[in-house]
């Protein structure tokens, strides 16, 4: 299996850059650092406004294809949306395509060389999977992560609800804390699932996203919300405000108190993680939680290159009797990937 980076290095073939944005800016800062050249961007129908990027006007797909002809394509966004996703293999039927797999979060990137030091680590963590579809989930994610081949996504996707009617099971007495609650969609995911509940503790750091939290749970007994960050200790930290589901990445940086699970008092019985690289760091603040109540948990393992890694290890730092399961809803790039810890 090729290296993707490698691949770019050797080609001859023109490479362009599809998509702008913060994504785009960490797959040219990865180009410049290993000499790769980019020839050109294009953008989406309805993004193409003579717009420029780092100096090179922003075309359409079909100037893009005249310019340069047989190209390399490098996706440069990540998206669910299914006619988004159809248009990108309509793309990669025509050309060489790939979705770099940069980071969210950090600095890291994981390249051959990565996987290369750490791969102990990772084949451990595949050796504590508890299901077929888990392996299989874990080896296509490593295979894409080091190619950029989208094909070993859609090789393992699996549909958001299935951990719920497969290991996942809800009862009829939850105590549910959302670390990462955004405008409350998993919340009303949560009530869609549960047979019942105590409490729903509900944390969400960006202001915009927490108004909408607070409209979205108005009305539903037994609901706590907090305007907070999670973290491995309370106090305060800036946080970038931008009212997106990636907050914390860019924006207007702003102080918020932080807290953490073992200072809420709380014992739940389900904890949902996805906030933006801080899920290691919010594990260490739960450990006494997680040590004495053993929740069920979903956490989001693909803001950090090490993610795959680090989440399995900070969980069984705190208790070694979870069986871990990996699941990848359909996204691309390798984002909305969860470890669950039942």
């Amino acid at each position: 299996m090729k290296d993707l980076w490698n691949h770019l290095k050797e080609t001859r073939k023109p490479i362009v850059l599809y998509g702008m944005g913060n994504g785009a800016d960490i797959v040219l800062a990865v180009c410049k650092k290993y000499g790769i050249k980019i020839s050109g961007v294009f953008a989406s129908e309805g993004f193409v406004r003579a717009k420029t990027f780092h100096g090179m006007p922003v075309t359409s797909y079909e100037a893009a294809k005249e310019n340069f002809g047989d190209m390399i394509i490098l996706l440069c966004f990540g998206t669910a949306l299914p006619e988004v996703i159809r248009g990108i293999k309509q793309k990669a039927k025509e050309n060489e395509l790939y979705a770099p797999d940069v980071p969210v979060c950090g600095e890291e990137l994981f390249c051959a060389e990565y996987y290369e030091k750490r791969k102990r680590e990772f084949e451990n963590v595949y050796s504590l999977l508890c299901d077929d579809a888990s392996k299989k989930t874990f080896e296509n994610l490593i295979k894409f992560k080091l190619s950029g081949d989208i094909n070993y996504l859609f090789a393992c996707q699996e549909d958001e609800s299935e951990p719920y009617g497969d290991f996942l099971k809800l009862g009829e007495d939850e105590t549910y804390l959302d670390l990462g609650a955004y405008r409350g969609d998993t919340v009303l995911s949560f009530l869609k699932r549960a047979k019942g509940y105590k409490e729903i503790i509900a944390v969400e750091p960006d202001e915009k996203s927490y108004k909408k939290l607070c409209n979205a749970v108005i009305d539903i007994k037994n609901v706590r919300t907090l305007n907070a960050f999670a973290g491995e200790k309370p106090g305060v930290t800036s946080f970038n405000m931008n009212g997106s589901r990636g907050g914390g990445r860019a924006g207007t940086k702003k102080e918020i108190s932080v807290i953490s699970v073992d200072s809420l008092g709380v014992k739940p019985t389900f904890i949902k993680m996805d906030i933006e690289g801080a899920e290691a760091a919010a594990i260490r603040g739960a450990r006494r939680t997680i040590a004495e109540n053993r929740p069920k948990m979903q956490i989001a393992a693909y803001h950090r290159a090490g993610d795959l890694a680090d989440i399995p290890k900070e969980v069984l730092s705190c208790r070694e009797d979870y069986r871990i399961y990996l699941r990848h809803n359909p996204c691309l790039p390798a984002w909305d990937v969860s470890f669950f810890f039942i």
